[in-house]
């Protein structure tokens, strides 16, 4: 596997930002695929998120609705703005005005329903004894890199288009983004791009490699297993036990 770096001619690279914008997504990535395939392997009975709704489900009724719901909007966001060209959904009859007023309502409507329901879970997490005293340090790195990436992303978002010129990531960031995943980094589209969106992509990345260590894994769970697993039958090995008189359909299995 070779992978060709990009920049302008004339123009070197400085250690940090080869460190930064080439080396950091593709060891992320390595970390991510290597660590989720051994946490799968070998920790199966770990690939849970732990729920805690027996502590307390009230503030989990609200919080976890309007977290994961966000989550998703934000996903599907930038799964778009990351992996489709501008060329492709301007050929589909979407200007590049309308597509910027979507991706600005959308994204301000996930963040804040993300963000809202991050803090009520942060808040029951911390106020709740047991689901608190649940909490690893695992858990405690991942909460600070997941808000950090979303309030970094968040404020570049609202920021970015208060701005009388906008900066257009998908001229940037994007195929930056797509030239990491063609082995064909090309640094200087992301230099390019404010810090506010370099920060976001740095706190992705980080996150992105420490996600198979944490309860996080859960995302990638599907229970498909449960269309195919057999009943399960429980009975009792005493044919004596309780007093009850047995029921019609509810007789010990002898």
């Amino acid at each position: 596997m070779n992978v060709t770096l990009l920049a302008a001619p004339g123009e070197d690279l400085t250690a940090a930002d080869i460190l930064l914008w080439v080396a950091l997504p593709y060891a992320a990535i390595a970390t991510s695929l290597v660590g989720h395939y051994w946490r799968y392997r070998y920790d199966r009975f770990g690939w849970t998120t732990r729920s805690s709704q027996l502590y307390e489900s009230r503030l989990l009724r609200l919080g976890s609705p309007l977290f994961h719901y966000g989550i998703l909007l934000v996903i599907v966001g930038h799964i778009v703005g990351l992996l489709i060209p501008a060329g492709w959904t301007e050929s589909g009859g979407i200007s590049d005005s309308v597509y910027h007023a979507a991706s600005a309502g959308l994204g301000i409507l996930a963040g804040v329903a993300t963000l809202a329901g991050a803090a009520i879970l942060i808040y029951r997490r911390r106020t709740t004894g047991p689901v608190f005293s649940a909490t690893t340090r695992n858990d405690k790195i991942m909460y600070v890199l997941l808000i950090g990436t979303l309030l970094l992303g968040f404020g570049t978002t609202v920021f970015n288009n208060a701005n009388n010129h906008p900066h257009n990531y998908r001229e940037t960031v994007s195929p930056w983004f797509r030239s990491i995943l063609t082995f064909r980094p090309d640094t200087d589209l992301v230099l390019a791009a404010p810090l506010g969106f370099q920060l976001h992509v740095i706190a992705a990345w980080l996150l992105f490699a420490f996600w198979p260590f944490t309860r996080l894994v859960h995302v990638f769970s599907l229970p498909i297993g449960y269309l195919t697993r057999p009943y399960i039958v429980y009975r009792s090995r005493d044919r004596e036990l309780g007093s009850r008189p047995e029921r019609r359909g509810w007789e010990q299995i002898r």
